[in-house]
């Protein structure tokens, strides 16, 4: 897995004075829209994997009341939300959305497949601590069916980018991006398999190297002389 410039500017606050990443667990939503395998790997991941000890997943929300991925995190004990957003205007909407999820406090809000792009209403109350998992490299294809555009491209490989969330689609500086080798991918389904396989082990990955990364920076600014 590579990681990218921009992890090293990356912080992560503590919710209060006195309360540092070190002496509990980064509280993390994730935001989804359908199915959650992302979701369902992360939440794995704290239980047993790179982010037990590390995360604890606070709500699971999504802006579609009936996403299978609400029923799988609550058949597992997560704390679920959600907010319709059919019919509503993109700014209200978020708004309204990110108040919501506020009352959680979670430091890190992680995108796991939420099919929505987020406007500025959503963005500046987690600036900086938006995290996406997209199934392309971002320089090289933005938004949706990015499998769809590796199978017909017929590419011998494909990346999985971990990036922070700006106001473009698909646009804020990468964490981290892992190869995907699609050499004998003969079907769509085939390079999906390979992907996700690669999305649920880097995601999970990239988290847990953030928050150590933030843990050191915070003991390092805590060691500074007042």
């Amino acid at each position: 897995m590579k990681l990218l410039a921009s992890f090293e500017q990356f912080r992560l606050a503590p919710l209060s004075p006195g309360e540092g990443l070190g002496v509990r667990p980064a509280r993390l939503a994730i935001l989804l829209s359908g199915r959650g395998s992302n979701m369902l790997a992360l939440l794995e991941a704290t239980k047993t994997g790179v982010l037990h000890g590390l995360a604890e997943i606070v709500v699971v929300f999504s802006n579609k009341p009936d996403a299978f991925g609400l029923e799988a995190a609550a058949a597992l004990g997560c704390p679920i939300a959600s907010l319709p957003s059919l019919g509503r205007k993109r700014e209200a909407f978020d708004a309204e959305a990110a108040a919501l999820l506020q009352q959680y406090q979670p430091e890190l809000v992680v995108l796991a497949g939420y099919m929505r792009i987020l406007s500025p209403a959503f963005i500046q109350p987690f600036a900086g601590r938006i995290i996406n998992i997209h199934p392309a490299d971002t320089h090289q294809h933005q938004g949706l069916h990015a499998y769809e555009w590796a199978f017909d491209n017929q590419l011998p490989e494909t990346k999985i980018t971990v990036h922070l969330v700006d106001e473009g689609l698909d646009t804020g500086p990468i964490l981290a991006q892992q190869i995907v080798d699609l050499r004998g991918a003969d079907t769509l389904a085939e390079v999906e398999r390979r992907g996700l396989a690669v999305e649920h082990e880097v995601y999970a990955r990239t988290l847990a190297d953030l928050i150590n990364h933030g843990r050191h920076a915070e003991r390092s600014e805590a060691s500074l002389p007042q």
